[in-house]
C-alpha cells in the first residue's frame, strides 16, 4: 500500500475490502446437516390465481432445470385434483424415469384414501418411489369451519399414511396452517402420524403468519416431541410470504434444525406467494451454507416465468432487469474506476451486495438524466467507440434533457450522427494545408 489514495488489490483479501457484519459472532455453520430443497412450483406455485397451469412439456423442462441446480425434490402435483392433474403427474414422473433424473418426485394428497391411491398407481406405472405429501388442516379456525372432530382427524391420518406405507412409499405428514395450530392439537397428531409410519414432518406457515420468534417456538416444540418418541424423524419447512417474511423465515428454520425447505420459482403461489426458491438458493450460496453451481438459476426463473405467464418485476432480486443496472453518476464512476484498475472482482461488488459474475451475469452501466460523463464513456468503450470528449458531451446533453434511460438504439444514433459530422469537418485525405503568406 503506497498511500491512502491508491492500493494494490493483490495485497488485500476479501475481508480487507468488505467488512461483513453478517459474519460477526458466527461460531458455527448455518446447519449441521446437508440442506435439502423441495420445489413446489408445479403444485403450490400454480395455485396462484395470476398464473397458468403449464402444459406438461413445460413442466418437464422445469424439472430438468431443477435437477441441474441441483434441487433434490419436486412436488409434481396433486393427482387427486382431477383427471388432467393425474395425467400430468404421471407424465412428469415418466420423464423423470426415462431421463434418469436424480430429482425425486413428490405428490400432494389430502389425508384421504382417494387422494393417496392415484399416487400409488403412478408409482407402480413408472417404477418410481413417489413421496406422498399428506396434508391436513390443524389450526382451530380450520377445524371449526370444517367441523372436524379430533378422533376423525386421527383416523384419517392413520389410515392414509398406512395405505401409502403399505406400498413402500415414503410419507411426509404435512400439518397445514401449523403456525396457528394449538400444541394440544399438534402433539397427538404427530404421535399418530409417526406411529403410522410417517418418514418426515412438514411444518407449514400456510398463510404467512409466522415471525422468526413464532417459527423458533414451533420448531423447538416439534423437535422435543420427536426426541421424546425416540425417533429420527426429520423436519421440513413450508413458508408463505403474506408478511414478506417467507425468505427470512426459511433461513431461520434452517438455523433451528429444519433439514428440508420448500419454495417456488419466483415465489409464485396463492395470495402473496411462497418463499422464493431462487432467493433461498442465492442467499444460502452467499452465506456459504451450500456450494451449488447456480449458473442456471437465471434459466430456471425465466423458464418458470414463460411457463406460468408470470412477469418478473424489474426490481426482482438477481433476475429482474434492474438487478445489476445503474445509471447514477456516482455509482457508475466507482464501477468504472474499479474496472479500469483491472479489478473486476471489486467492480462486481462496489455497488452490489450480490456478485453478478457468480450467477453468470454482469454489472450494466446505463446513461440517463442522473448520469455523469463516466456513464457515457463507459457505454462507448463497451461498444467499441472511442470516448472523444466532444462525443461524450453530446451524449450528456441528450441524456440531461431526457426523463428516462437512453436506449442503445438512441445512443447508437447519436454516435452515428457525431461520426458523420466529424468526417464532414475533417480535411479531404489528399488535400495539403495551404500556408499563409
Amino acid at each position: 500500500m503506497k498511500d491512502e489514495g491508491h492500493f494494490n488489490l493483490e495485497e488485500f483479501n476479501q475481508a480487507d475490502i468488505i467488512y461483513d457484519w453478517n459474519q460477526v459472532d458466527k461460531v458455527a455453520p448455518l446447519s449441521q446437516e446437508k440442506i435439502l430443497f423441495l420445489d413446489e412450483t408445479l403444485r403450490d406455485g400454480i395455485q396462484s390465481p395470476s398464473v397458468v397451469d403449464p402444459p406438461v412439456t413445460d413442466k418437464n423442462m422445469l424439472v430438468h432445470t431443477m435437477t441441474d441446480l441441483p434441487i433434490q425434490f419436486a412436488d409434481v402435483g396433486l393427482p387427486g385434483a382431477g383427471p388432467r392433474a393425474q395425467q400430468d403427474v404421471l407424465e412428469v414422473c415418466r420423464e423423470i424415469a426415462s431421463a434418469r433424473l436424480s430429482i425425486k418426485p413428490c405428490a400432494a394428497a389430502r389425508t384421504l384414501d382417494k387422494d393417496i391411491q392415484p399416487i400409488i398407481d403412478i408409482s407402480q406405472k413408472t417404477g418410481l418411489e413417489v413421496e406422498v405429501l399428506a396434508f391436513i388442516g390443524t389450526s382451530p379456525i380450520r377445524k371449526f369451519v370444517e367441523e372436524w372432530e379430533s378422533h376423525k382427524m386421527f383416523r384419517l391420518v392413520r389410515e392414509s399414511i398406512r395405505l401409502a406405507r403399505s406400498y413402500g412409499l415414503p410419507v411426509t405428514f404435512v400439518t397445514e396452517d401449523t403456525t396457528r395450530a394449538k400444541p394440544d392439537t399438534l402433539y397427538p397428531l404427530y404421535h399418530v402420524a409417526i406411529e403410522s409410519g410417517a418418514t418426515r414432518i412438514a411444518l407449514c406457515d400456510t398463510v404467512g403468519h409466522a415471525t422468526p420468534d413464532g417459527l423458533r417456538n414451533l420448531i423447538r416444540f416439534t423437535r422435543n416431541i420427536i426426541a421424546g418418541m425416540g425417533k429420527g424423524i426429520k423436519l421440513d419447512w413450508h413458508g408463505h410470504n403474506d408478511r414478506g417474511l417467507g425468505l427470512v423465515n426459511t433461513i431461520h428454520a434452517i438455523e433451528e434444525g429444519v433439514t428440508r425447505v420448500h419454495g417456488t420459482a419466483l415465489g409464485i403461489g396463492e395470495r402473496c406467494g411462497n418463499a422464493p426458491m431462487d432467493q433461498i438458493l442465492m442467499n444460502l450460496r452467499l452465506l456459504g451454507a451450500i456450494d451449488n453451481d447456480l449458473s442456471k438459476l437465471l434459466l430456471y426463473c425465466r423458464q418458470a416465468s414463460m411457463a406460468t405467464h408470470w412477469r418478473i418485476p424489474a426490481n426482482y432480486p438477481l433476475v429482474g432487469s434492474d438487478a445489476f443496472r445503474t445509471s447514477t453518476g456516482v455509482h457508475a464512476a466507482a464501477i468504472i474506476k474499479a474496472k479500469r484498475a483491472g479489478a473486476e472482482w471489486l467492480a462486481d461488488r462496489i455497488y452490489s451486495g450480490i456478485p453478478a459474475g457468480m450467477f453468470g451475469l454482469r454489472q450494466i452501466v446505463e446513461v440517463g438524466p442522473m448520469s455523469g460523463e463516466s456513464n457515457a464513456g463507459c457505454w462507448l468503450e463497451e461498444h467499441g467507440v472511442e470516448p472523444k470528449p466532444a462525443l461524450v458531451k453530446r451524449i450528456m446533453e441528450v441524456a440531461k434533457s431526457s426523463t428516462r434511460i437512453l436506449q442503445d438504439i438512441e445512443l447508437e444514433f447519436i454516435v452515428k450522427r457525431f461520426q458523420m459530422s466529424d468526417r464532414s469537418e475533417a480535411p479531404p485525405p489528399d488535400s495539403v494545408p495551404q500556408s499563409k503568406e
